[in-house]
């Protein structure tokens, strides 16, 4: 198109240096007519570049409450009778109001995720793209209390850093073209949560690194199964994972999995909800049961130690399942956990979040929450600087004839 209109130019000011013969005032006649053309095609192509977010609720879009299942995997070895079991079918419906519930998230997390991987380019401002996520999820999932809304603050983790940033008031960080972004968003229906997770990378080097992590994260939900010992899923990931390498600046790494951060199991209104399932080898040998659900997720890091720490300015908070019984002396403390128990409960926040509630002045307060073992923190979670850290996850069902992997779509 660039090229279109250079030569536009160049065509008019050579009829205009030369004389007003009969045929060049018929080509500059011809050219003018091409350049509206071309001013028309822009306009197309500028209606076209302007991306629509969908606006029905995901109820309203399935009155029937016939939400897409995700994807069926069946079971192997021993548990394969489970497939074409009539009593396992008769058993599945015991789960149907769960599956429901959280059938009704993952659409919604669908949607929502397909809307922003139109939106999320170079350039763009962490905290508005949050901001258009948030509110979006709000709205397809017809936000209503603690009955269904976002499940956790959106994480936006670049580069080195793996899990729990998101940006706070007046951070102004921009997406740039060499960065590697795990987008990790949550909703919740009657407090069944969907976890999921992707990673955006814009040059094309890291994509090897992508491509390791998301094949760990599928032999992982391929190794999930009832009775299966999480120790032996977490050796399946490593193994796929340490397969990969990738190629960056001349130099060539082995993809390693973050050794220190894994799945895990989750309850109503519970995002961890005390089974982990580790993504190297050598984890415990505690085993998956019927009726669960789990995040199946995986981090994969090259020019790191594949170990992560806590650093950053905290953003993510969540109040304590168990909160200790003291009593709170300062008005503000008292009122700050009010507002929490009244809008997240035992969900996570974070800043954003209070302050869209209109908190102001909370910091002190807070902070008194955290100290009286009340609410606990999450700092960002992040690996060495100069090195890059993928991510993919997904929510999966333990269901008594095969297990659902509740979250996937056609992007992953």
């Amino acid at each position: 198109e660039g090229e279109g209109e250079e030569d536009d130019d160049e065509e008019e000011e050579t009829g205009a240096a030369g004389g007003e013969t009969k045929d060049k005032k018929k080509k500059k006649k011809k050219n003018n007519k091409k350049k509206k053309t071309g001013s028309g095609q822009q306009q197309e192509e500028k209606k076209s570049e302007v991306v629509v977010a969908p606006s029905i609720p995901v109820h309203e879009q399935f009155p029937q409450g016939n939400f897409p299942k995700g994807e069926e995997q069946f079971y192997k070895n021993e548990n394969s009778y489970r497939t074409t079991s009539a009593e396992m079918r008769e058993a599945e419906k015991n789960y149907e109001v769960f599956l429901f519930d959280a059938r009704r998230a993952a659409e919604c997390h669908r949607q929502v995720r397909k809307h922003m991987q139109k939106v999320i380019k170079p350039g763009i401002r962490l905290i508005d793209m949050c901001e258009e996520l948030e509110n979006l999820n709000r709205k397809l999932v017809a936000e209503s209390g603690l009955d269904a809304g976002i499940a956790f603050p959106t994480g936006c983790s670049i580069n080195h850093c793996a899990a729990h940033y998101t940006p706070n008031k007046g951070d102004n960080t921009v997406l740039q073209y060499d960065d590697v972004m795990k987008i990790d968003f949550g909703t919740q229906v009657n407090g069944r949560i969907i976890d999921c997770a992707w990673t955006v990378a814009f040059n094309p080097k890291y994509d090897k690194l992508l491509e390791a992590v998301r094949d760990a994260t599928n032999t992982g939900i391929k190794e999930a199964g009832i009775d299966v010992r999480v120790c032996d899923i977490g050796a399946a990931i490593q193994e796929v994972m340490e397969s990969y390498e990738v190629e960056l600046d001349g130099k060539t790494y082995q993809v390693k999995p973050v050794r220190n951060l894994s799945g895990h199991s989750i309850a109503p209104y519970q995002i961890h909800a005390g089974k982990s399932v580790p993504i190297v080898k050598g984890g415990d040998a505690t085993r998956m049961e019927e009726g669960e659900f789990f995040a199946i997720e995986t981090f994969g890091s090259i020019n790191g130690k594949a170990i992560v720490r806590e650093d950053m300015e905290c953003s993510h908070y969540m109040r304590a399942m168990n909160p200790p019984h003291i009593t709170l002396r300062t008005p503000k403390a008292r009122q700050l956990l009010s507002t929490i128990n009244r809008n997240f409960g035992t969900l996570a926040f974070c800043n954003r979040f209070l302050d869209r509630l209109g908190e102001t002045q909370y910091l002190f307060a807070l902070r008194n929450l955290v100290e009286a073992g009340i609410v606990d923190r999450y700092p960002p979670l992040c690996d060495v600087k100069g090195s890059y850290v993928a991510q993919y996850e997904h929510t999966i069902f333990i269901g008594p004839r095969c297990k659902e992997v509740v979250s996937r779509g056609d992007d992953y």
